[in-house]
């Protein structure tokens, strides 16, 4: 390997070590009560993160859909600030069981790795273990029955897809994902839909207003909010330290409409 490439090489896998740094402090110094749960149907299983509030009555629980990246530091890390809002929150690893030696997302060589797994899996492997989430959800003694479903980028498209499949959540929570392509797909809804998507998003703003035409035309409710200088994927970089001014905010309104969309369940 020549010097240069393997000095660049240094560099880069040092940057992204640093670039996550961030997030696993924001972990460490949390007080809330964390867990690796393993749930169950059938002959399958898979890994989840839980986080549980620090609060005296029961509660809603929030299942939260990970990158396309998978389970890593940052969607764990806001597994456990929405748990600061006061929720239970069940991240699922999607890629549980498919890293090498049967690993999970942090057992793949890098994230390209599991992005690549990402797209291989079956869409009725992720809604089966959607459901089985919600089913466990149900019976957590401090939860209060309500449940509610988010995700982000590729999880943002589950969480929209997801609500075609299930009538168990009372509302879905969209982070620049896009609908489902097929318009029959959307009549079988049944909870409200609500999108968060950065203005400079193109690739995933462009199949808005097709969702809000057919969401319309089978009267149930969808409603997308676009943040004006934002890119794809501002909830992680607007927390990142050196967060551009305009993924920041977006970050901050997205929250403050989170927090009472939420308290709304």
């Amino acid at each position: 390997m020549k010097p240069l490439f393997t000095i660049l090489l240094f560099i880069f896998c040092i940057s992204i070590i640093h670039s996550q740094d961030w997030a696993i402090k924001q972990l460490e110094t949390s007080p809330r009560h964390q867990e690796n749960i393993t749930i169950s149907y059938g002959e399958e299983s898979f890994s989840c993160f839980m986080v549980y509030p620090e609060v005296s009555e029961k509660v809603p629980v929030i299942i939260l859909i990970h990158e396309n990246r998978g389970l890593n530091d940052w969607a764990r890390s806001m597994a456990d600030q929405m748990a600061g809002m006061g929720y239970i929150v069940i991240a699922p690893d999607f890629l549980s069981g498919k890293a090498p030696n049967g690993g999970n997302t942090p057992d793949f060589d890098d994230s390209d790795a599991a992005r690549t797994a990402i797209y291989e899996l079956s869409p009725s492997m992720i809604t089966n273990h959607l459901k089985a989430t919600e089913a466990y959800a149900k019976q957590i003694p401090s939860a209060n029955g309500e449940v509610a479903v988010m995700g982000f980028c590729w999880g943002g498209s589950q969480t929209f897809r997801h609500a075609t499949n299930s009538d168990v959540p009372k509302a879905y929570f969209v982070f620049y994902g896009s609908g489902p392509q097929d318009p029959a797909d959307y009549q079988n809804i049944s909870a409200p839909v609500y999108g968060f998507y950065g203005g400079d998003d193109n690739r995933v703003n462009a199949t808005i207003d097709m969702s809000k035409e057919v969401m319309h035309e089978y009267d149930k409710t969808y409603k997308p909010e676009i943040y004006p200088g934002a890119g794809h994927g501002f909830m992680r970089s607007g927390q990142a330290p050196d967060a551009s001014d305009d993924n920041k905010k977006a970050r901050e309104q997205a929250l403050s409409r989170l927090k009472k969309l939420l308290s709304q369940l």
